[in-house]
């Protein structure tokens, strides 16, 4: 081997000891303790989308053990136990203090990982994942490593069901019962809304970032979209992995030579057309930096091509939810997602020269699958999409200078007048207040509150929890009483948040962003025509100087910090709240705040521009 990140045990007889004895405690041949080191890791956490993991991971450790030995036809590698990382409960934790973690988790994860890559000195991975903060971790590990690695997803969960109406349950129906007046009916929602195991099931935060990642070439696309109990992942997958990876290792593929500039960008477009996530957005930066690019916004597509794209070129093509009807289970049962890239590489929408982990390049994984055409239900064509314009869009204007507030379009319900919405801000310091009012006075809510949600950005919280409590019980009130209520907050949202909701605003209210000097009663217009968000109040300067005067003299008095936010108890909590950056560029904890990049690379645009040959708006690459 000769990668430095690659790591052969010698023949120092203290250091080949204990590889000798797990060797043979394992089941494998201590001839082999000398070749590289290939292995499988898993992602844990105390919920139903991890519970399918471990059945996997040993799958496939035991698929490593039928292939690897020194006879013909095997493989010549030394196979280490699996490992696990530890990761937080989004479901059973939105809302609540320990929300905050659930961020922090990706981080936790490249942590360990990285260790373990590095220490260890892996050869070849293969990753089983679940829920949505750990997969990217795991990604930006293995990109960091830069050595053959291939993830699976663990799958997503079935639907629920409600036996009384027989309507289809998930984990945003039960948040959006939480403040339903019967307490029977809430919990008969609780105990039917999430059978079996696997991570949620609509097209969130999971399953947009299992999309993008199969998309950018680090996963077989086949292996997205079926559910975590389908018998492949345990009987069919793990082999066909095994070979995947030991194919990547023979021709020396590497994730960096997969994960590249048109790759992202191809990524990044299927998350619009999917109506995914805002937090692909968050995760996206986050995953160029460890393929090398410093900054995503530059280097990969700036906001204002992302706009465009997703205001003129790249439509929805899933009708599923949360803003639709079905879930990822039923993308599969019409053929995967290898259907939706195919329909947009037909559409010219994305690069199909790009590599991928099985050694193909994206036109021709797809071509192999033998997608089919989109069925026009549960997937639709991209001549006649299921919604006219891409499910995200890029905000900026007076409360979000750095650019970076972002808006899931394809979840808004209502409340957009020519693609305006002019509300009354509403203003708390921190999602326990916001909640506090939604149980205890509900009614006191108007049409047109513009919520402000503050310090709960990435440092401020610290950890940028997500806001599905709030949000999931906003929209059921919404829906009630036929109002519209906005939220926009410097924190970030579930998948599963819909309605007028705007996340990651920057800067954030800890370091002293425009959104810290809102004050009740402001007018607040979110124009989608311009692509801002702007508070009436702070165009006039003496009205901006005076309130920034005050919030300084604010901080000053408390020692460097303003005394609205959360005590940050713990040395996790603590990182965060003194390394972490703004969500424009990831959320990631880094030294001083500073992005660290190992091994930075160029982004040189290769020629490829995304047109829809079913629009006469045309698109010049920048």
């Amino acid at each position: 081997m000769t990668n430095s990140n690659a790591v052969l045990i010698d023949c120092h007889p203290g250091r080949s000891t204990q590889t000798i004895g797990l060797a043979l405690e394992i089941g494998t041949d201590p001839a082999l303790i000398h070749e590289p080191s290939v292995g499988v890791v898993g992602t844990k956490g105390d919920s139903q989308c991890y519970l399918g993991v471990a059945a996997k991971v040993e799958a496939i450790h035991q698929a490593f053990k039928s292939r690897i030995g020194t006879g013909p036809d095997q493989l010549r590698f030394r196979l280490v136990q699996p490992e696990f990382t530890i990761a937080t409960s989004d479901g059973m934790r939105n809302g609540t203090p320990e929300m905050r973690y659930s961020l922090i988790g990706r981080e936790v994860t490249q942590d360990a990982l990285c260790e373990h890559f590095s220490a260890t000195g892996l050869a070849g991975t293969i990753a089983v994942v679940a829920c949505d903060k750990p997969p990217v971790g795991t990604l930006a590990a293995m990109l960091e490593h830069n050595l053959p690695s291939i993830i699976m997803s663990d799958g997503p969960i079935r639907p629920g069901t409600d036996p009384n109406t027989g309507e289809k349950l998930d984990i945003v129906s039960a948040f959006q019962v939480a403040g339903h007046p019967d307490a029977e009916y809430r919990h008969h929602i609780a105990c039917h809304a999430c059978p079996g195991f696997g991570s949620c099931g609509g097209m969130f935060t999971y399953n947009t970032m299992q999309t993008f990642i199969g998309v950018l070439g680090m996963q077989p696309l086949h292996m997205v979209a079926p559910p975590s109990d389908d018998p492949r992942r345990l009987k069919e997958f793990p082999d066909e992995l095994v070979t995947l990876l030991a194919q990547m290792i023979e021709t020396d593929l590497k994730p960096r030579d997969i994960v590249g500039r048109d790759s992202l960008r191809n990524a990044t477009i299927v998350a619009m057309a999917i109506g995914g996530s805002t937090n692909a957005l968050l995760h996206a930066p986050e995953i160029a930096r460890a393929a090398g690019f410093a900054d995503f916004w530059k280097d990969i597509i700036t906001p204002e091509e992302f706009n465009h794209l997703s205001q003129h070129v790249v439509p929805v093509l899933t009708n599923a939810r949360p803003y639709g009807k079905y879930s990822m289970v039923d993308i599969d049962e019409v053929g995967g997602v290898q259907i939706i890239v195919r329909e947009l590489l037909e559409a010219g929408l994305l690069n199909g020269d790009v590599l991928t982990c099985t050694g193909e390049t994206l036109a021709e994984q797809v071509a192999r699958l033998g997608a089919k055409r989109a069925d026009g239900e549960v997937i639709y064509p991209v001549e006649a999409p299921y919604k006219p314009t891409g499910g995200l869009r890029m905000l900026g204007g007076n409360l979000s200078p750095e650019f970076s507030a972002i808006l899931k379009l394809a979840g808004v319900e209502g409340g957009l007048e020519n693609n305006m919405f002019c509300g009354k801000a509403r203003v708390f310091d921190g999602q326990r207040a916001l909640l506090d009012m939604l149980d205890q006075t509900p009614e006191a809510f108007e049409d047109n509150d513009m919520i402000i949600v503050r310090y709960e950005g990435p440092s401020g919280a610290p950890g940028m929890p997500e806001m599905l409590d709030p949000t999931a019980r906003i929209t059921t009130l919404c829906r009630e009483r036929g109002i519209v209520i906005a939220l926009m907050t410097d924190a970030r949202f579930s998948g599963g948040s819909i309605g007028l909701v705007i996340g990651h605003v920057g800067p954030e209210a800890a370091l002293g962003g425009p959104i810290a000097l809102v004050e009740n009663g402001d007018e607040i217009l979110v124009d989608l025509n311009t692509n801002e968000i702007n508070c009436t109040a702070l165009n006039d300067p003496a009205i901006l100087h005076a309130r920034k005067a005050n919030w300084d003299n604010e901080v000053t008095k408390n020692g460097g910090f303003h005394p609205s936010l959360p005590v940050a108890d713990t040395r996790l909590l603590q990182r965060a709240r003194h390394m972490a950056v703004p969500a424009i560029q990831g959320a990631g904890l880094h030294p001083n705040r500073t992005v660290w990049v190992r091994n930075p690379r160029e982004a040189t645009p290769s020629g490829f521009a995304p047109h829809n040959k079913f629009r006469t708006t045309t698109h010049n690459e920048t």
